[in-house]
């Protein structure tokens, strides 16, 4: 009997995830002859039995497709699954046999990969591969999806940096990132802005307007780039208001620092949130080739009976590493890292006291 293989891609979408779900079905179908099934919408498919088979065919032309055929979302865990956090993780690993699974790849971010990691202890055979445009999972260099949210952070920049040219003005842009700025920080430098605000470097709001005051005086505007999960020293982050029963979302940072900000500099503020922008659109050709490399090595994987682990880019070579160690945490920016440096070395400001 040839391999079957279940594929699904969990959490938030990005570009990137087409590419991927393309070179594991490829891959597998044309050196092994395996059968793929796709599972609908995340972890969620394996509850609601939400399945399609996925054959050349249905792939070959996807590659340069945002988001993912597949569908997907991030609030279905079934380990805490609905308003009372039941466990139906015994359902999912049923679907799972009766579907006749050998392995599943599961394509995803840092809550994917607990979930998988959470899998792989009931018995299934499950191979991960690192998606997230934050690009902040644990041993690993560099997430599809990343490259291509930080072209759309740059070419935003280069947009507001027209208009505060033109009006003398502060413009702030507001990028996500939750617990760690590497998106902000590498779209902020690919944007020339003058000042960044991570979520690893608690701000003082002093300094930041300190910092945009002196880029005013010396070119008569000033272009600032928050990461959503930046906070305050002594303070807390920004979250978006919602329902009890929903999820909380950060975001709206950059709305409140034009309002601390506009009585502290000698020129207007004006704020742009990005948000979803960064996600959407087709993938940038540095992870179209990103995602096929960690898609055909996830195939590579499932052959040899590699279970239990993620595909990695460390070092500029693709590798696997244990889903243990990478489930339930986070990458983040260190502080002496070489981009830090270099923009600080450079003038960037990063709103903080420290060196």
């Amino acid at each position: 009997m040839p391999l079957h293989v279940g594929l699904l891609t969990g959490g938030g979408d990005c570009p990137g995830l087409n590419a991927v779900i393309r070179a594991v079905t490829l891959a597998l179908v044309r050196e092994c002859g395996a059968r793929v099934t796709g599972i609908e919408r995340g972890f969620e498919g394996l509850l609601t039995q939400r399945t399609r088979a996925l054959a050349a065919r249905d792939v070959q032309d996807i590659l340069d497709e945002g988001g993912t055929i597949l569908g997907t979302q991030n609030r279905c865990n079934p380990f805490r699954d609905g308003a009372m956090g039941e466990d139906h993780s015994a359902q999912a690993m049923a679907t799972a046999r009766a579907l006749g699974l050998d392995a599943v790849v599961v394509i995803g971010g840092d809550g994917t990969m607990e979930i998988a990691h959470r899998f792989a202890g009931l018995g299934l055979n499950v191979v991960g591969v690192p998606k997230t445009i934050d690009n902040d999972l644990l041993h690993n260099d560099r997430c599809f999806g990343f490259d291509s949210a930080v072209a759309v952070v740059a070419d935003a920049l280069d947009r507001l940096a027209t208009t505060a040219r033109s009006h003398a003005r502060v413009m702030i842009a507001e990028t996500m990132g939750r617990h760690a700025g590497w998106i902000a920080l590498e779209g902020g430098l690919a944007g020339a802005a003058d000042v960044i605000l991570l979520p690893e470097r608690p701000y003082h709001l002093d300094v930041v307007a300190a910092q945009l005051r002196e880029r005013v005086a010396a070119q008569g505007h000033a272009i600032l780039c928050v990461a959503e999960g930046s906070a305050p020293a002594g303070g807390s982050q920004v979250w978006q208001p919602g329902a009890e029963d929903s999820p909380r979302r950060l975001g709206g940072l950059a709305h409140r620092l034009e309002l601390e900000l506009a009585p502290r500099l000698p020129c207007e503020v004006r704020a742009t949130v990005l948000g979803h922008l960064q996600r959407g659109g087709r993938p940038t050709p540095f992870d179209r080739v990103l995602a096929t490399q960690l898609g055909y090595e996830a195939a590579r994987c499932v052959r040899r009976g590699e279970f239990g682990r993620m595909v990695a880019l460390r070092c500029g070579s693709v590798a696997t590493v244990p889903l243990a160690d990478v489930a339930g945490g986070w990458r983040a920016v260190p502080a002496d890292h070489a981009l830090m440096q270099a923009a600080a070395g450079i003038g960037v400001g990063f709103g903080s006291t420290e060196a």
